[in-house]
């Protein structure tokens, strides 16, 4: 009466005992039971060889976006390096022509001819912060990559022969670009006459 089963009474059901439950096993027959394990453990190496597959397959995928950032931010940057030579060339011809008339006034030393060399002066020194560099081609040998060769001098010095001996306009470079080569003059081995 006041709750608690008692001793005396036994329950309707009851939980089966060890043996009992290896009998009931023993009821199937032992091959079901091996194709049943078998089954099992095909499912479970298919469902690895899944899982293989799909995590290759995420990191190929991660591998993949990561190379496309970086494929992206060279192509970027290149692209940005092309409209700084754009720009540069401008900048470049401006320079050339303030060269032109400093050298066509060289004797003078008026205020005027003064504040045109600092104003190149200035100009090249902003051309150079962006990166820009000169190349200097005088007296090494002529590089077809770096220079054009607008004019020819004959040598009778074997050593000099090839070498750029006159720069009629700067080269520049950004970076590892030629944004503009140089126009030179080139040096050519003649053999002296024989008397």
């Amino acid at each position: 009466m006041d709750g608690n089963p008692r001793s005396d009474e036994t329950p309707d059901t009851q939980a089966p005992t060890e043996t009992e439950v290896e009998a009931a096993a023993g009821t199937q027959p032992e091959s079901v039971q091996d194709g049943e394990v078998a089954r099992l453990q095909a499912e479970l190496e298919a469902a690895r060889r899944r899982v293989n597959e799909l995590a290759r397959g995420l990191q190929d995928l991660t591998k993949d976006r990561e190379e496309f950032k970086q494929r992206i931010t060279r192509e970027r940057e290149r692209m940005l390096d092309v409209e700084r030579g754009n720009v540069a060339l401008t900048l470049l011809e401006a320079i050339d022509e303030l060269d032109l008339v400093l050298n066509s006034t060289q004797q003078d030393t008026s205020p005027v001819v003064q504040g045109v060399r600092m104003i190149r002066d200035s100009l090249l020194s902003k051309a150079q912060a962006t990166g820009i560099e000169r190349i200097q081609v005088v007296g090494r040998p002529y590089d077809p990559n770096v220079a054009e060769a607008a004019d020819m001098e004959i040598t009778p010095v074997e050593g000099d022969d090839q070498k750029v001996v006159a720069e009629f306009r700067a080269g520049y470079r950004l970076k590892d670009r030629i944004i503009r080569p140089a126009r030179v003059k080139v040096a050519r081995y003649v053999a002296p006459a024989q008397a």
